[in-house]
């Protein structure tokens, strides 16, 4: 899962990177042209794309078949809800940052342009590393520590924060320092946040359990932060709206460490279940 995840801070930072750079050189519209192109063949290479057979077979022999009633635990799974406002949590902080980063430079008499650019690579490599990582990391200590998975998720949030407001007071450039520092350890969470999705939910609705987080961590958490953080910077400032994604961040890590004491028990019944 950390590996998969992985393109999502890779993807997202080199947006920032070669979208400036073809916006600076050949106008904002040519970023946007230039973008249709990969996503029309990614769509037409899913079409050739099937199931794994062995996947495949081992449902039909295990006759999953879907009821009301897995939906439901599904929906009363403590650690998938808990798991879910954490990510919707983490998932306002990285879409804030990433749509009022531009604002904030501006802020601190910094160019966008300039600044973006450095933001991007920050987040490319390291949210490329701490999301590996990260997954590595609670792997390693299943056997050893139950609830890894939210232990090394909500710790890096933890971790983060501080970092995070440090960047609010250092001066540029030193401020990329604990910039880079608080990005680290944001997405530590990626692989073992979506690897518990995985493991309290059963492979009848799992698909479904990864549907609707999505939608919830989306339309609860970056659609949110767009117009939030902006009201909040429209009636004081980008340092105050900052802030307050600090406070977030916090609340992030410990959702996680809150969800640590029913994690264990959750995945051993959905393992029972199998």
């Amino acid at each position: 899962m950390a590996i998969f995840c992985a393109a999502i801070p890779v993807g997202s930072a080199l947006g920032y990177v070669i979208g400036g750079l073809i916006a600076a050189h050949l106008g904002w519209r040519w970023a946007f042209y230039l973008v249709a192109p990969p996503g029309l063949l990614l769509g037409l290479a899913c079409f050739w794309r099937r199931d794994p057979r062995v996947a495949a077979d081992h449902l039909r022999r295990k006759s999953c078949r879907r009821s009301v009633r897995n939906y439901l635990n599904l929906f009363r799974t403590r650690s998938y809800l808990i798991n879910c406002i954490a990510m919707t949590l983490m998932t306002f902080v990285t879409g804030g940052l990433g749509f009022w980063v531009p604002a904030y430079l501006r802020y601190r008499h910094q160019s966008p342009d300039v600044g973006m650019t450095i933001f991007g690579l920050i987040t490319v490599v390291a949210g490329l590393v701490s999301t590996l990582l990260g997954g590595v990391v609670a792997d390693k200590l299943r056997s050893r520590l139950p609830g890894s998975y939210f232990w090394v998720s909500g710790i890096g949030m933890l971790i983060a924060c501080p970092f995070f407001i440090a960047t609010l007071y250092f001066p540029f450039p030193a401020a990329w320092i604990p910039m880079f520092l608080a990005i680290f350890f944001l997405f530590l969470n990626t692989g073992p946040s979506n690897t518990a999705l995985a493991n309290v939910s059963l492979p009848a609705v799992r698909a479904t359990a990864f549907a609707a987080n999505i939608f919830v961590i989306h339309a609860l958490g970056d659609v949110q932060a767009f117009w939030l953080l902006g009201y909040i910077g429209g009636h004081t400032n980008m340092h105050v709206a900052f802030l307050f994604v600090s406070g977030i961040i916090l609340l992030s890590g410990v959702a996680w460490l809150i969800g640590v004491k029913y994690l264990p028990e959750d995945t051993a019944a959905v393992e029972a279940h199998a």
